[in-house]
């Protein structure tokens, strides 16, 4: 196993890629990541590459063996509690950012508690039920606060069909908006890792554009 670099290695290996205006607001910014399945724990793993500053990370779920075709964990870590296994994986990535876990069900009395004080939310729970319940529960309680969600990305469909579209003035959807693992076509990596994708890069689009993102949520499902 390789010695740990230091956080002065690490923040110059950043600058080389990175403007300094660029890694200061993504340095400065908080994101929490709600499901920590194909979608969440991709997510959480590209913002923690890019330099996200503090990464909240719920999910009340074990690691299983079904999902490792296509979330982020590893055959040792299965029955593993997500919100511990995750945070394991982003450490080896940058052990200097702040990763804060709760293992906890997201429901309609704890959503303004978890989110209230974060301006964007990436939504992807797996049932609509879900879906539709975080959507509106974040939008009517969290007036700040932009969602992200992720709605299509089952098969191995054309990849491009995945988009990011902005449907109101504080959501957003990626994916296709018409595959579902009801359609008995599977959840595979590469189109959920797309879709992943797409979430990370719309809230980094919103960090960088400075609205109010010190703190930045992505709440994901079980994909």
């Amino acid at each position: 196993m390789g010695e740990l670099i230091s956080q002065e290695e690490l923040d110059r290996a950043f600058d080389a890629r990175f403007p300094e205006e660029m890694r200061t607001k993504l340095r400065n910014a908080r994101v929490a990541v709600a499901g920590l399945g194909g979608l969440g724990s991709n997510i959480a793993v590209m913002l923690a590459r890019s330099g996200v500053g503090e990464l909240l990370l719920v999910d009340f779920d074990v690691v299983d063996v079904t999902n490792l075709n296509r979330q982020m964990y590893f055959i040792p870590q299965l029955g593993k509690p997500k919100s511990e296994a995750l945070p394991e994986i982003l450490r080896q990535i940058n052990p200097y950012l702040t990763y804060e876990s709760v293992c906890v069900k997201v429901i309609p009395e704890n959503v303004k508690e978890l989110f209230e004080d974060y301006p964007i939310v990436c939504e992807a729970f797996d049932r609509p039920d879900q879906k539709a319940m975080l959507v509106r529960e974040v939008l009517s309680k969290c007036p700040e606060t932009t969602v992200i969600s992720g709605n299509g990305m089952a098969g191995y469909a054309d990849i491009n069909e995945i988009r990011t579209q902005r449907v109101m003035q504080r959501l957003y959807v990626c994916g296709d908006q018409k595959t579902d693992v009801g359609d008995g076509i599977g959840l595979i990596a590469p189109r959920v890792s797309a879709c992943a994708a797409h979430e990370a890069n719309q809230v980094l689009q919103l960090i960088m554009q400075n609205r109010k993102t010190e703190v930045a949520v992505c709440a994901t499902r079980e994909q």
